[in-house]
């Protein structure tokens, strides 16, 4: 049985007939029985209706206001046993396998696609094992193994080797095939490691874990809360992948974020389903964890050239970040009125829409707060040696580079109560955004483009418009 839940974003306006909310932002003026749905779906009542209700949930889900909830896992869908599990390996530890091949004992079956290991991965009982001569990298492997799946197969899940599964994790992912427009599911990716270990990267993955993308279920794509998947742990539909060509084998990082947006791009739907949780070995040095880091930053050159727009490292409101820039310079009072005139424009636009002026003042105050948030990623992470430089010749500089590393640092320490303390906390915050960075730096000087690291300074989106924001990661 399916039903359906408002994502937490979403607020209801005046007489209820104003909804804004999903991600990107949407404002949407309601019918009667628009209004009448989104009362069903908040009662939690069954849904039924005709083309026009389908119509509806259709534009819904894809704007991500609501999320499919899925009563039953074994009753709608396919089954594991539709399901053939492909893993890349490359210095895969035998147990590590051997485990995978355990949780997955009632799929279809296992291809293990040795990915040129020095040391040849030997035969594992319940599994196919594939050697590659040439090592090409996790997007090349599983191409590897997609050319073995059997015929009869229609379902296919990739799980990398550093991946923990537990029982039951593709049920809840199984469960979304039952819309034929869901090409991809993937589910939330914990870190392994433990609060009370005293390893203080293990402490701070559990927090901060770039492959964790949280506990609410979400539509994937570009510019939106949820923009990417990684490729870790995801659950495919076969025909979906066929279509657009699978992974892109000449991509050694980055590769699962292509394929997500490019199977957006041809109109599949991607879903984000935490109610199924797999857990991820973390990095246990530091220098394997900033190399990580730096090659998750390395695939941005590339995923923006094949991707244009989809990659800025900060997209605000142009108004927004000529506030800030005035706060910054010293004049607080222009970039004060600024930000005001920014509220009367946008209350203007929605001056047919009820409560309009309230609305505008926390839609504006938001995003401005939210355009500081992103300018100060921007500052700490893809453009960090400006930062840095700045700061060394500029009493204002020292100054709001202080500010863009503490403030949204404590601010997430305070909301998620890391078993760390906050200056140690913040100061692996501030490495892991200039490893990133210096990653996101040299793979563009590699590209010899600036794709990835050209801000777009958007203006304020128009009723029913998509506002996208940055790939986090």
């Amino acid at each position: 049985m399916t039903g359906y839940i408002l994502d937490s974003s979403v607020r209801r306006v005046g007489d209820g007939r104003v909804l804004i909310g999903g991600s990107p932002l949407i404002l949407l003026r309601l019918t009667a029985a628009g209004a009448d749905l989104i009362d069903r779906i908040e009662r939690g009542d069954p849904i039924t209706g005709g083309t026009k209700t389908i119509a509806l949930l259709d534009r819904l889900l894809d704007a991500g206001v609501v999320h499919p909830q899925y009563l039953s896992h074994h009753s709608i869908g396919p089954s594991p046993a539709d399901v053939t599990v492909v893993v890349p390996a490359h210095h895969a530890s035998r147990d590590a396998l051997g485990d995978i091949v355990d949780a997955c004992s009632n799929t279809a079956g296992v291809i293990i696609v040795d990915d040129a290991s020095p040391h040849p991965v030997a035969p594992i009982p319940g599994a196919t094992v594939v050697r590659r001569e040439v090592n090409g990298g996790p997007g090349a492997a599983r191409m590897t193994g997609l050319q073995h799946v059997p015929g009869a197969t229609r379902y296919v899940a990739f799980v990398d080797t550093d991946v923990i599964l537990g029982d039951g994790w593709l049920d809840p992912l199984l469960a979304h095939f039952a819309d034929p427009a869901v090409a991809l599911v993937a589910p939330r990716v914990a870190s392994a490691g433990e609060a009370t270990e005293t390893a203080r990267l293990v402490r701070y993955e559990l927090s901060r874990s770039p492959l964790d993308l949280g506990p609410a279920a979400a539509r994937v794509r570009a510019g939106s809360r949820v923009s990417y998947v990684p490729a870790a742990a995801i659950l495919c539909r076969l025909s979906a992948l066929e279509e657009i060509g699978g992974f892109d084998s000449t991509l050694r990082f980055g590769e699962d974020v292509d394929l997500v947006w490019r199977l957006d791009e041809c109109g599949w739907r991607v879903r984000y389903e935490p109610a199924s949780v797999v857990h991820h070995r973390p990095r246990r040095t530091t220098g394997t964890w900033i190399r990580q880091r730096a090659s998750y930053g390395g695939s941005a050159a590339a995923l923006a050239e094949r991707h244009p727009g989809a990659l800025a490292p900060v997209r605000v409101s142009g108004w927004s970040a000529a506030s800030w820039a005035a706060v910054v310079g010293g004049w607080p009072i222009i970039g004060a009125a600024t930000a005001a005139f920014t509220t009367a424009l946008l209350a203007r636009k929605l001056r047919a829409v009820p409560d309009g002026p309230r609305l505008a003042l926390r839609l504006a105050g938001l995003g401005h707060l939210y355009a500081g948030r992103s300018l100060a990623s921007g500052l700490t992470r893809e453009w960090w040696p400006l930062t840095a430089a700045a700061a060394m010749v500029s009493k204002r500089g020292r100054r709001a580079a202080l500010l863009a590393v503490v403030v949204p640092a404590l601010l997430d320490w305070r909301a998620d109560r890391p078993n760390l303390d906050p200056v140690t906390y913040t100061a692996l915050r501030l490495l892991d955004d200039v490893s990133y960075g210096t990653g996101v730096i040299m793979g563009s000087a590699r590209a010899r483009s600036v794709a990835a690291l050209r801000p777009d300074f958007r203006s304020w989106p128009k009723s029913g418009a998509r506002s996208p924001r940055p790939v986090a990661r």
